[in-house]
């Protein structure tokens, strides 16, 4: 199924957020044509390691997470204007990540039809408008990395560029919703999506714990809210747990044959007693390997800690097509999957 059949998308940006946005749209069904400048977008280069690439070349392996599915031209924005421009005419989406203002200047307006999507780290607006954004600086301010890490420790970014992706996400959901909105009135739109405004929304709880007054701060594993919710060290590695319900910590007990006291049935009591309770399972879980952890606790949300590599030979991700070969390069897959309707119910 491709939903996008049809759709022109010309994908003007470089690095993750844009890129990642427009694969997601091939992924889709559209037709996305990439513009890099005449040397090449900057992932070209985030090496090692590099691989051969789509078209033969070889590039860091970076710049193939998000270009899958794309037709690439390269132009000079400043010196192909016309060019460019002659592009976007022809564009039913156009994505871009120069600086605010950089486009109209260079290349605008657009079609009344067309839906310009424009990504950056701060927005058209505001006292940082301007300010050139990472979304290692991105994770920085925005709080993330206080909360990212070993309480002991220093702060952390999340291993990948999380801020990055997630903007893309919220790209195409615009994107698609400004499409939706077209078809209806034969309008385009003009979307504003930012590395900011992202990383804020996407502290969720975290960020609602502050509003309510707590200071969060770097737990590890752990959990603000719920107890317990981490990994715990098992006999041959890492394992984690995470219980979310009275039931589930009923399981656990009844599983792990743990002695505790009927008041950690209420996770707000375990919350309170923090330090005991993991203490406890600790020790429950210490003498055991991790597959019979799996085996044991049958129904209660755990897993291994995977190293990146396991995960990708795991036997859900073979089972799901998680990983695919696009013109000779294997790749992540998309996570996008329709399922073909069924009339098994619809009979009349």
């Amino acid at each position: 199924m491709q939903p996008l059949a049809g759709i022109k998308v010309l994908d003007l940006s470089r690095i993750l957020a844009g890129p990642h946005a427009a694969q997601t749209l091939a992924d889709l069904g559209a037709e996305v044509t990439k513009v890099e400048a005449p040397w090449g977008d900057d992932t070209r280069r985030w090496g090692p390691p590099f691989q051969t690439g789509f078209t033969g070349e070889d590039v860091a392996a970076y710049y193939l997470s998000c270009n899958r599915g794309k037709t690439v031209l390269n132009g000079d924005i400043k010196a192909e204007r016309e060019r460019i421009r002659e592009l976007i005419a022809q564009a039913d989406v156009v994505i871009e990540n120069f600086k605010p203002g950089t486009f109209d200047r260079l290349l605008g307006p657009v079609d009344r039809r067309t839906v310009l999507c424009s990504i950056s780290g701060y927005g058209q607006s505001g006292p940082r408008r301007d300010e050139v954004a990472f979304d290692l600086t991105m994770q920085a301010r925005s709080g993330i990395m206080s909360i990212t890490g070993d309480a002991d420790g220093g702060p952390a970014k999340v291993g990948v560029a999380w801020i990055d992706v997630m903007t893309g996400m919220n790209a195409v959901s615009a994107i698609l919703a400004a499409l939706y909105h077209r078809e209806k009135t034969g309008e385009g739109a003009r979307i504003d999506i930012t590395l900011w405004d992202t990383a804020l929304a996407a502290l969720v709880n975290q960020g609602h714990n502050a509003l309510a007054g707590i200071t969060p701060g770097r737990m590890g594993s752990a959990h603000p809210n719920l107890v317990p919710y981490r990994a715990f060290q098992a006999s041959d590695g890492w394992f984690a747990i995470g219980v979310g319900t009275e039931n589930q910590w009923k399981a656990l007990v009844k599983a792990l044959d743990l002695d505790v006291p009927e008041r950690w049935t209420e996770n707000s009591a375990r919350i309170n007693e923090r330090e005991a309770v993991e203490a406890v399972v600790q020790t429950a879980v210490a003498g055991r390997d991790r597959a019979a952890l799996e085996a044991l606790l049958n129904g209660i949300p755990c897993a291994p800690v995977n190293t990146v590599n396991e995960a990708l030979v795991d036997v859900q991700t073979e089972a799901r097509g998680g990983l695919v070969d696009h013109e000779g390069v294997t790749t992540l897959a998309s996570p996008l999957r329709f399922l073909q309707p069924s009339n098994e119910n619809n009979e009349v």
